[in-house]
């Protein structure tokens, strides 16, 4: 049996993964825009990975009795689905394609405050002075991060306010999604909690794609290896590999210290947008990595609640 040390290590290791897989969402989602109308990009991935999920999932000799209790269960899914995974997802790719892929980054900073707040109705955890200062701290550290340019800001329209404004709305999604799913692990795998929730979501997101964006696909024709490549990461490695890794955690420690360690996105997520994109980082970017950094440790290391 693992040491109480080990299981804190591990988990630790698994949400920094997780977090740097998620930091290049706002890369691929720029990659694709011009390529994809939002709504696909948003979208396509996701079906992509779920197909495959369920294709993993078919080859287990208990496929039928857990599709049976799934269905058992399908409000809580459902739930998970739409009001998580579907404004998450939808919300955060039209933002970032409406604005910048760096405020993404920033704006992601909501999600473990609101996670934490959720968390506290939904689960009855505890928001201790740790808790709540490791929070407060890793704010502070985040807004250091912002890279958002001073003259550009000034120019700021309607249109990159809509697209914080949307993801803002999947920032809640994203932390209500983290926080359900906790509940769901009680009874299901990591894998099953993940594409019985995607499944859900398939179902109220493919009559959307079909109606807003019906010829969606025949552009899939015209991409080029990095646009594939963007779209791959998104299917396999942002709604695939990442979620497992997090959901992997998730039953270990409990649903605010993993929030907590979403402050990472924006560390990770700024430094991807400079170097990819030529996004402008703030100068005090070094000051913010090293307290975001601070914050994410001290709560690793001194909460002791799994």
């Amino acid at each position: 049996m693992r040491s109480f040390t080990q299981v804190r290590l591990f988990s630790a290791l698994l949400l920094i993964a997780a977090n740097l897989l998620w930091a290049g969402q706002g890369v691929a989602v720029k990659l694709l825009d011009g390529h994809l109308d939002p709504l696909a990009i948003a979208l396509l991935p996701f079906y992509c990975i779920t197909a495959i999920g369920f294709s993993i999932l078919l080859l287990s000799r208990s496929f039928l009795p857990r599709c049976a209790l799934a269905w058992r269960c399908r409000k809580e899914f459902l739930l998970a689905g739409i009001c998580g995974q579907f404004v998450a997802q939808v919300g955060m790719t039209l933002g970032v394609s409406w604005s910048l892929a760096s405020n993404g980054a920033i704006l992601s900073l909501l999600i473990p405050i609101l996670s934490a707040l959720i968390a506290t109705w939904l689960l009855r955890e505890r928001l201790t002075v740790l808790r709540i200062g490791s929070l407060l701290v890793g704010i502070a550290g985040v807004l250091l991060l912002s890279p958002i340019d001073r003259s550009t800001a000034l120019a700021i329209s309607t249109h990159p306010l809509a697209g914080n404004l949307l993801i803002t709305a999947g920032c809640l999604g994203s932390a209500f999604y983290n926080v359900y799913s906790k509940r769901l692990l009680d009874r299901f795998s990591d894998l099953e909690v993940l594409f019985f929730s995607y499944l859900a979501t398939t179902i109220v997101g493919l009559p959307m794609l079909i109606l807003f964006d019906p010829h969606c696909l025949a552009e899939l024709s015209r991409f080029h290896a990095s646009t594939w490549a963007a779209f791959a990461y998104l299917a396999v490695v942002l709604y695939g590999l990442s979620m497992v890794l997090f959901l992997r955690a998730l039953r270990k420690v409990d649903a605010i210290v993993a929030s907590a360690s979403l402050y990472l996105v924006p560390l990770f997520g700024v430094g991807l947008a400079f170097a990819i994109l030529n996004e402008n980082l703030a100068p005090q970017a070094i000051v913010g990595s090293i307290i975001v950094l601070f914050a994410t440790l001290m709560l690793f290391r001194f909460d002791y609640s799994v």
